[in-house]
């Protein structure tokens, strides 16, 4: 039986692996749990699946599950950052699923890595930051990362089948083009909060749906993709694909084209992820092709997704670059939320931190998260330069 500790368990990819995990007790247990700020939905988590251990943000946080549990069941309860790296390292886990979002999971991700633990990556923005630390520090203490993002779990399958690094053309991430896919420049610039907020296939979080408007998600995924499977930019494309069937291409040097299919329902690529090597039941049906609309694909228009342009600069660019692209990026999308900037001041606002840092060397996580809070402060002093009409 395989120990799990989850980072994030209440977010869209928490949820939906204890959903898997319900599905088969046999196989599963839950050690420890963990939220940032959704106390509610954690202690049903708690009564439910009754893990060893909790990790909450903070003491008043720990307090507050504490009352909400009463007698029923109360686990250890550990909080803040040496709470959340306790429940990645500890040596009855086994898994440690890092769905933490954004910049705040990279600690604790890094420290399931040095632990040995097998990882079950949802956290793109951890291998954007520190991508070379975390490959190199899986080779040094053995562990394995799963990539549970649908495009890098595709990948994954695919490269599990055929291996050979020398075979390999190229690999094609496919993206839904979220609700702006038809959209002009002009139109763009009047879109809405809730319009950004409208995804036509996957149900996520805020940041993650907004990511997938501006097609930075995918663009962070390119990054993550790089260092998950050691390609250049060069070896990697993006289509739009906006019935979100097919996850992801490896196109061989024979010419072959090989793709994952499956119904967008994040509990497919998690099932593969926690099975592994092995198949297991994700509660999900197959797709029936027969009813399937017609699968089309079509090239990205970079103006009216420059998202993605950026990541590809910082991809060519050094470890920094990454660091300042997506720091810069949270907070941007983190003002839009807020309706302190419009949409396509996002990008602007990116590009304005990547023109205005200069990039320096990293070597170690003190380095990164250092840069990571300067580009944060910088990016913040931009959002007050920015009036919206």
């Amino acid at each position: 039986m395989r120990s799990l500790s989850i980072l994030g368990s209440t977010g869209s990819i928490g949820c939906s692996t204890l959903d898997v995990v319900y599905l088969h007790p046999e196989k599963f247990n839950i050690y420890a749990l963990s939220s940032f700020s959704n106390i509610n939905l954690l202690a049903s988590q708690v009564l439910k699946f009754k893990p060893t251990v909790i990790a909450v943000k903070d003491a008043e946080a720990a307090d507050k599950i504490s009352k909400l549990l009463k007698n029923e069941f109360i686990p250890r309860i550990v909080y803040g950052i040496d709470g959340y790296k306790h429940i990645a390292s500890a040596s009855e886990v086994t898994d440690v699923v890092a769905a933490i979002s954004g910049a705040a999971g990279l600690i604790p991700t890094m420290e399931a890595v040095i632990s040995g633990k097998r990882i079950l990556l949802a956290n793109k923005e951890a291998m954007v930051m520190a991508g070379p630390q975390i490959m190199t520090s899986c080779q040094k203490f053995k562990a394995q990362i799963i990539p549970v993002d649908s495009e890098h779990n595709a990948i994954f399958q695919i490269l599990n089948s055929n291996p050979n690094q020398a075979e390999i053309k190229k690999i094609i991430l496919t993206a839904s083009g979220g609700p702006f896919r038809e959209y002009d420049e002009a139109k763009l610039a009047n879109v809405t909060l809730d319009d950004a907020l409208n995804h036509p296939n996957w149900v996520m979080g805020k940041k993650i749906t907004i990511d997938s408007a501006t097609m930075m998600n995918k663009g962070l995924e390119v990054i993550e993709a790089a260092y998950l499977f050691d390609l250049s930019a060069e070896m990697i494309d993006v289509l739009i694909h906006p019935q979100s069937i097919v996850h992801s291409f490896v196109e061989y040097i024979d010419g072959s084209l090989i793709g994952q299919l499956g119904f967008p329902d994040m509990k497919v690529p998690i099932s593969y992820a926690l099975g592994f090597p092995n198949r297991i039941k994700s509660g999900v049906d197959g797709i029936n092709l027969s009813m399937s609309s017609n699968l089309s694909f079509e090239k990205v228009n970079h103006k009216i997704f420059p998202c993605l342009r950026l990541a590809y600069q910082a991809l060519a660019g050094g470890q920094a670059c990454k660091i300042i692209l997506n720091a810069a990026n949270e907070i941007a999308v983190d003002a839009f939320i807020n309706k302190q900037i419009s949409f396509i001041d996002i990008a602007n606002l990116i590009d304005s931190a990547i023109q205005s840092i200069p990039e320096v060397q990293v070597s170690n996580l003190d380095e990164i998260m250092a840069l990571d809070n300067e580009v944060r402060i910088k990016s913040k002093s931009l959002v007050k330069n920015i009036h919206l009409n």
